[in-house]
């Protein structure tokens, strides 16, 4: 079972109608604050009045949704995996710039270009992932697939290894 947090409000309903219509056949999926009506603002108050910290609202660090103030706070691994996300992504990408999609007057489309922007990470750093985790993710993946699968590293491992600075240390 999955108890998913979406709440009573508006936004969260139109999030829910869509996820409500999911069939997942591994999970049976519970929304217990829309069952009880709860907005987000009923659940701050209700956490408040337990004496516990609110908790920001949470997203994926890498899901579109995500606003500039909350990429500022995100620490420096999960800044190099969007610029690697959005990297890989990139000679694919016709319709849209990045996660971010397209560019408006308060953001570029493509996060990449807000963290180079806001120095959240180095420039260097940022085009070292520009230039070479494309290729040895590929690089990656094409020797990962000339091992048995009960003997490869995970995709998992890999990513662990390049948030070390060790991606090409494996296979």
């Amino acid at each position: 079972m999955r108890l998913i947090g979406y709440d009573a409000s508006p936004a969260d309903a139109r999030r829910y109608r869509h996820a409500a219509g999911i069939d997942d056949p591994l999970f049976e999926c519970r929304y217990p604050l829309r069952d009880w009506g709860w907005t987000r603002a009923r659940c701050e108050a209700r956490i408040a009045q337990a004496g516990l910290p609110v908790p920001p609202k949470s997203s994926c660090f890498f899901c579109g949704a995500i606003k500039p103030d909350e990429v500022r706070a995100l620490p420096a691994w999960c800044l190099r995996l969007i610029v690697l996300i959005e990297a890989r992504a990139a000679p694919r990408l016709h319709t849209v710039e990045g996660l971010w999609r397209r560019s408006t007057r308060t953001r570029p489309g493509r996060i990449t270009d807000f963290i180079r922007a806001e120095q959240l990470l180095p420039e260097a750093e940022i085009g070292e992932i520009l230039r070479t985790a494309p290729t040895e993710l590929l690089r990656f993946q094409d020797a990962a697939a000339l091992v048995p699968v009960s003997e490869r590293p995970t995709m998992e491992q890999w990513l662990a290894d390049f948030t070390a600075g060790q991606a090409t240390s494996r296979l």
